[in-house]
This record gives C-alpha cells, structure tokens and sequence, in this order.
C-alpha cells in the first residue's frame, strides 16, 4: 500500500505520514526545505522500519516542481492507494493591505499544486478504480474571517476543487474527501499565546483521515469539519 502526502515536514502532513507508516503504508513526501524533510524521513521511517520512506524537496507552488515530484512518484510506487494534498501557507491579513502577488503565490502553493499533482496521479487509479483523495482544506474553505484575505479565497477555491473531483470521480470508484481543520497547533501558529490545550493536536486530523479511509468500500465520508472543543480562535 502506498501513500503520498504534500508538505510532509512538519504538522499535519507529518502527522499524517507518520500515522500511515504505522499503518503499513510506504509513504511519499515532500516538503521546501531539505532539512526539515530528512529529518521527518528519520522520523516517519522509526515508525515502520519496513516502509519505504520516499522523499524530494520541492516548492509546490511551481508547477515544474510538483509534476517532478510525481514523476519521482511514478518511478518508485506502480500504484497509489492514498494521496493527501497538504501543501500550503498562511499569511494572514486584509485584502486591501496584502503585498502585491500575494494572491497568486497562495493560490499556487494551496490550490495549483493539489490540481496539478492529481492530475498526474489520477489515471492510475481510475485504471485500477481505487484510491482515496484526501484535500486538507480549512474551517476558512466555509467561512469568511476578518484579516482572513488571500488566504481564505485559496481555501473556499479548494473546497470547490474536492467538490468537483468528487463528481467526477464517483463512477470510477475513486473516493475524496475533504478534510477542514480549525486552529491545530501547526507552525502556522507560531507566536499565538494559545492556552494549553486550546488548540487541537496534527494527529488529532491523522486519526480523522485513518477513520474515514477504513469506511467500508461502499462508503465515503465528503467533508469533514473540526474544531477545537472551544470553537475558533478569533
């Protein structure tokens, strides 16, 4: 069984790959920075000596980048059963006083790359008509916030992508689900004086997905919505 996660350092994404490798999957990952990313090899692969831990430092917000990730992808798994598109940043602010090209490098990191990976991956899986589409949005893909800006417009713009390929991927019974996280405790939110135990925790998000791939073949969960116990942080 094989498993590719986007943005796999660190957070969500590495609490992903790290639950999947316990789980008996090989994972795929990637991540900017080098050496975040052996590190989380290191990790990820203390969870299962047996997995294959696959790795590639790549800007999913360039389109060469990510078709190179999945060529890599290609050449080492015949198949994949999991993709989790998690690659992304947050910068917050107003529209009207965000840097200029803000917009387009968001929506590139947080919408493009998932597009343009999928694409790549999805023959496969419709020849095999298996896999599971996992679209890590946000709580922000189903409601405006203020100083929300070019980070939200990226986030609603996914949830319409996992809507849309959930359409038309039902005849061949390839499964997506979007997971929408609220405030998770992520690097996203360093520096937030949070109280302990405000925030949830990446694996919390882990186990969500693992619940929802184990459903029975005929079923699929298609959006997911969490937050901590305590509602959103404004």
């Amino acid at each position: 069984m094989n498993a590719v996660i986007t943005g796999a350092s660190k957070g969500i994404g590495k609490a992903i790959a790290e639950k999947l490798a316990r789980e008996g999957f090989n994972v795929a990952i990637c991540a900017r920075n080098a050496a975040p990313l052996e590190q989380a090899v290191t990790d990820i692969q203390a969870q299962n000596p047996q997995a294959t831990v696959l790795s590639m430092p790549a800007d999913m917000g360039k389109k060469e980048d990510v078709l190179a990730f999945a060529a890599k992808i290609k050449s080492v798994f015949p198949s994949v059963d999991i993709l989790v598109n998690n690659a992304g940043f947050f910068v917050p602010g107003s529209l009207d006083e965000q840097e200029d090209g803000l917009l387009e490098s968001m929506m590139a990191a947080n919408v493009y790359s998932a597009y343009h990976l999928t694409r790549q991956l999805l023959p496969a899986m419709k020849a095999l008509r298996k896999g599971h589409i996992f679209n890590l949005c946000s709580t922000a893909s189903y409601k405006a916030y203020p100083n929300g800006g070019a980070y939200s417009i990226t986030k609603f713009a996914l949830l319409g992508f996992s809507r849309n390929l959930r359409e038309e991927l039902k005849q061949h019974n390839v499964k997506v689900t979007s997971l929408s996280p609220g405030p998770t405790l992520t690097a996203s939110w360093d520096g937030f004086d949070a109280p302990p135990g405000r925030m949830m925790e990446p694996e919390d998000i882990a186990n969500l997905l693992w619940a929802a791939y184990t459903l029975s073949a005929q079923a699929v969960v298609e959006e997911v919505l969490m937050r901590p116990m305590l509602g959103d942080i404004q």
